[in-house]
């Protein structure tokens, strides 16, 4: 806001005496000096008060404004009205992103009924032994009817997990090979609907998978569809990789290998850990054997 200048006013009080026209003796002279002199005193302060306050209606001449004052609204005008300027719009608090929950393996996209028919399609692929054994473990993978997965693709990809470098070949004497439906086997991976693989795992080992586990039993591997597509929410990593932690687990078992714990705080979980219960520390791992060709292991659980 500029200050308001204050007006210093005083206008003079006083107006005009007519001199008398009669003409008188030397006491009337006296009156009429008296008067003129009243006269010339009365025009001074009209000269004066026409200087000051610009008469009646007359131009006001005013002293320059010094610099930064606003100037002085005249009594006949009208303020002008003072404007607020529009207020700035406070800008909205940038929204905070949710949270991002715990990674888990990509899902494919399958469904997983409850239950199937507890029937089963052979795949017809088969593969060359992997390992150094002298004598490999044959096996035959099998899926239950119904399911949106192809069984021969199924077996490839089994075959690549009991296969590559840091799985259970590593030893130096265990060794697998994949044969096709029709040819002698000495054991069979099972893919199997939730409902189905709890049936299986009951009556082969009496275990109750609670529609959530894998298990092995005197005749194989069982793989309950819901972890083959889903995965887990303790493993972080593709579906690809959860899946080689669901068959070596379960092969592992096979190979007579137990349970395991955590080795310590960071350390690479052991396969044979359960890991689908908590990590405990360790670090998510897929595979027997470490980056170095050293089994990954833990205190008996």
């Amino acid at each position: 806001m500029h200050s308001v200048r204050e007006r210093d006013s005083a206008p003079p009080t006083g107006g005009r005496h007519r001199p008398s026209h009669r003409r008188g003796g030397p006491r009337r002279r006296g009156r009429t000096h008296l008067a003129a002199a009243l006269v010339t005193v009365g025009l001074l302060g009209s000269t004066a008060f026409f200087l000051v306050d610009g008469g009646r209606g007359g131009t006001t001449a005013s002293a320059p404004r010094p610099r930064g004052t606003a100037p002085t609204t005249s009594p006949t005008t009208s303020p002008t009205p003072t404007r607020t300027p529009p207020a700035t719009p406070t800008p909205a608090p940038p929204s905070t992103p949710p949270s991002t929950p715990a990674s888990t393996p990509a899902s494919s996209g399958i469904d997983v009924p409850a239950a199937g028919p507890g029937t089963f399609v052979t795949a017809r692929a088969r593969g060359a032994k992997a390992g150094r054994g002298a004598r490999p473990l044959r096996y035959v993978v099998q899926v239950e009817t119904g399911l949106g997965i192809s069984p021969d693709r199924a077996a490839s990809e089994i075959a690549d997990i009991l296969g590559a470098p840091r799985g259970w070949t590593r030893n130096g004497t265990t060794s697998f090979q994949l044969v096709s439906a029709g040819q002698p086997y000495d054991l069979k991976v099972k893919i199997a609907t939730p409902g189905t693989a709890d049936a299986l795992c009951w009556a082969g080992i009496r275990q109750d998978t609670h529609g959530e586990y894998n298990c092995e039993v005197p005749d194989g591997v069982v793989v309950n569809l819901k972890r083959w597509v889903q995965g887990s929410p303790t493993f972080d990593g593709p579906i690809h990789e959860y899946r080689a932690l669901i068959v070596n687990h379960e092969m592992g078992h096979f190979l007579d290998y137990t349970h395991q714990g955590c080795a310590g705080p960071g350390r690479l979980a052991p396969v044979m850990m359960q890991q689908i219960k908590g990590l405990h520390g360790c670090v998510a791992n897929a595979w027997p054997y470490d980056e170095n060709g050293d089994l990954v292991s833990g205190p008996p659980a």
